[in-house]
């Protein structure tokens, strides 16, 4: 069943007006007629069962079936502060961790990032990558967009990232597994987590020193050597196998 995504402000009791792109989406794309059937999320968590109604040239009118909680989020708010990386993997990341399950994706600035993105070229990124992100959300029955943050620098990242109940930032020097399982294994579902990942060529070592001394905690992936699209769904998927499982 297609899925959409509103504003509160669109919902009513009994009805919900869909605008925008989603009316071209739904009248010249897919298709569809009055009668039909579609997930209509808040954004926040309820889902609607709706009927399509009246399909105008500006809006698309839906009455509300029935009222459903979404339970398609993780127990646990997950963070994942991202090292910006070149190309478009960062598209490829944030479509992945989306339905892995993330809360928040913040791209960071690290002393290996290639990547520099002014203030046009951050606006333009972030209105991509939020449409990655929905798309992700309606593909895996989310009930939440997750936000893709402004650019952060790695102090900045750091500072926000120690005041989580958890911040986890995977090291390829760091070797303890069975300390890396105790830490994962700790973790309570309502627990806010932050993940630090690194760019190309990962973190420096004294920028690891500085989010450990701001409580962040060292972890290691295994024995191989991850890239950095691939860390971040690794430990997410991770923390997401743990979390539902209790």
């Amino acid at each position: 069943m297609h899925r959409f995504f509103v504003e509160p402000s669109q919902i009513r009791e009994k009805e919900i007006f869909l605008t925008g792109a989603d009316v071209n989406h739904i009248r010249n794309v897919l298709r569809m007629r009055s009668g039909e059937e579609v997930l209509v999320s808040d954004g926040q968590g309820t889902d609607y069962h709706c009927r399509l109604e009246q399909l105008d040239s500006d809006t698309v009118t839906a009455s509300v079936m029935w009222r459903l909680d979404g339970n398609a989020e993780l127990p646990s708010r997950i963070t994942l502060f991202q090292g910006l990386p070149k190309g478009d993997k960062m598209e490829y990341i944030i479509q992945k961790c989306v339905e892995l399950g993330v809360s928040e994706i913040v791209p960071v600035v690290t002393r290996r990032t290639i990547v520099r993105l002014d203030a046009k070229k951050e606006q333009a990124r972030r209105k991509r990558w939020m449409s990655i992100s929905e798309s992700a959300a309606k593909q895996s029955g989310r009930g939440i967009v997750p936000e893709v943050g402004a650019v952060l620098k790695f102090s900045e990242a750091v500072e926000r990232a120690g005041k989580l109940d958890v911040c986890l930032i995977p090291y390829e020097l760091a070797e303890d597994m069975e300390h890396t399982r105790e830490i994962c294994t700790g973790i309570r579902p309502g627990s806010s987590i932050g993940i630090l990942i690194g760019p190309e060529g990962g973190f420096e070592e004294s920028e690891v020193r500085e989010a450990v001394a701001s409580g962040a905690q060292a972890v290691t992936l295994g024995r191989r050597i991850l890239r950095t699209e691939t860390a971040g769904m690794a430990l997410v998927s991770v923390l997401a196998y743990l979390l539902e499982g209790r």
